[in-house]
């Protein structure tokens, strides 16, 4: 594997950087996530906007989307895969130690590795733990991941694939690296992004492509919803066939299945929507 550090391709063994990177110390940093499917990245332009805009949020200089496309570019070329993970990290650069900024200027690392293919239903947890839509990180995608690995531990216990998390105010927000959506007499719903759900990539093209509603739903919505599913780069569309001890028998269906196949229709006609 070779990875770009800062502006040049290194072999995985002398990928490095410092121990005094903000990225590392405080989590001061953003990222994204795409699809990589035989050499050819999925929405990247869309992922280089919100890159931006976490960025923004953070107060982090704006990226250079050129610097960019020609690390995913060069990284993607020098790592032939036939379904793989791009990771674009973007962080505060070398740093004193805290939450002061340093004068080195940001560092970007660009890394792909190879995935499976998801199976097409997944169990999924609910969790005690809550998005806070109020935070100043709500709706950045940052490396501030704490709280997703805590509670993807816990998915993993108890036998699932993501966990789901309401709000402060107990309403339905989002998974630790999806979108859900949920089907309520016939009509698909999903969280707006004012319950402090991320703006996901491929929950904007569900919406778009599907007529997906955008609802403000209480979290024990998934206790009567007739179908589930989530989103996310590498999951595209994935039916839910479990919420913790509820089993939704015959996942997907209908609604679910329908939305699986025109997600993989359009993105399939265009590979940067």
């Amino acid at each position: 594997m070779r990875i770009w550090v800062n502006g040049e391709l290194r072999p995985a063994d002398d990928a490095r950087v410092s121990v005094l990177d903000h990225g590392l110390t405080v989590g001061d940093g953003v990222f994204e996530t795409l699809r990589v499917s035989h050499g050819r990245p999925f929405a990247l332009t869309r992922h280089l906007d919100r890159l931006a805009l976490s960025a923004q949020g953070l107060g982090l200089p704006a990226p250079d989307p050129d610097e960019v496309r020609r690390a995913c570019t060069a990284v993607v070329e020098a790592n032939p895969v036939g379904l793989g993970r791009l990771r674009i990290t973007y962080t505060g650069g070398i740093s004193p130690l805290g939450s002061d900024r340093g004068d080195a200027g940001p560092g970007l690392v660009v890394a792909l590795g190879e995935v499976s293919r998801r199976p097409d239903t997944t169990a999924v947890v609910t969790v005690p733990w809550t998005r806070n839509e109020r935070s100043a990180l709500t709706g950045l995608k940052t490396t501030s991941y704490a709280e997703n690995v805590v509670a993807l531990a816990r998915a993993h216990e108890q036998g699932a694939s993501e966990a789901l998390f309401a709000n402060t105010v107990g309403r339905l927000c989002e998974g630790t690296g999806s979108n859900v959506f949920v089907v309520l007499d016939g009509q698909l719903h999903t969280p707006p992004v004012a319950s402090g759900c991320l703006a996901g990539i491929t929950r904007a093209l569900t919406v778009e492509w599907t007529g997906a509603q955008e609802t403000d739903l209480p979290f024990d919505v998934l206790d009567r919803a007739d179908e589930v599913f989530l989103t996310s780069t590498l999951r595209d569309v994935q039916a839910v066939h479990r919420i913790d001890g509820r089993e939704l028998p015959g996942a997907p269906g209908p609604v679910t299945a329908k939305a699986m196949r025109i997600f993989e229709e359009r993105a399939a006609d265009d590979l940067d929507p």
